[in-house]
């Protein structure tokens, strides 16, 4: 397995500077103590999604009963949907109504730190089905254990981005932040691809003989 594929992978996805402007929305009126709990939840929330997605991925799909390969294309389409919004400049993870759900349920008092700041709008779905895919592909304990260190990247990249979330956005601006979107939009969609092509194989492998002359 080549190991930087993943975190190319996740960092695309998951993308925290993309995710800025929504934590400057939610955290609106919070003090500077209420601001940097948040940011360690968030963190360690994303952290754990990726820790337990490498982990227990396979188990939940054995249990399931869904084959790798119907899970890769399944993925790897998730992800072409989620690289397509992103090249729109908008959060690979998220839906109008999934925002809107997580700005009723921390108007409820819920933790907007997880909901919805890392569920959707970090990690979901596609970001998910990228561990799990690339967890089925590890074939060393030494390659599962950097995987999931893999989250401790996310996790403190997310920290980081999140801390210098007001410079950020003053440096960048909405233009600056949008570009950066469209930049690893573009680099998820080439790796989409590749995912569904070896998804298919699997799945029809006359896809992969030689054409005959």
């Amino acid at each position: 397995m080549d190991l930087l594929k993943p975190l190319v992978a996740l960092l695309a996805i998951v993308n925290p500077i993309g995710a800025v402007p929504f934590f400057i929305h939610f955290t609106q009126g919070f003090g500077a103590a209420e601001r940097r709990h948040t940011i360690r939840v968030a963190s360690f929330a994303a952290f754990m999604v990726i820790a337990v997605s490498a982990m227990a991925g396979l188990q939940i799909l054995e249990f399931f009963s869904i084959s790798l390969a119907s899970f890769q294309v399944g993925g790897g389409v998730l992800l072409l949907i989620s690289s397509l919004a992103m090249l729109n400049a908008k959060p690979a993870e998220t839906r109008p109504d999934d925002v809107d759900e997580g700005r009723q349920k921390a108007d409820a008092g819920a933790s907007i730190a997880v909901v919805p700041l890392t569920i959707p709008l970090l990690t979901g779905p596609a970001t998910i089905s990228t561990v799990v895919i690339y967890a089925q592909k590890t074939h060393q304990f030494w390659e599962h254990a950097v995987l999931v260190g893999y989250g401790v990247v996310i996790g403190a990249t997310t920290f980081v981005a999140f801390s210098a979330s007001e410079r950020i956005a003053r440096v960048l601006g909405r233009t600056g932040i949008n570009v950066m979107t469209r930049l690893m939009g573009l680099i998820l969609a080439a790796m989409a691809v590749e995912l569904l092509a070896d998804g298919l194989v699997k799945l029809f492998p006359v896809l992969g003989s030689p054409l005959p002359r």
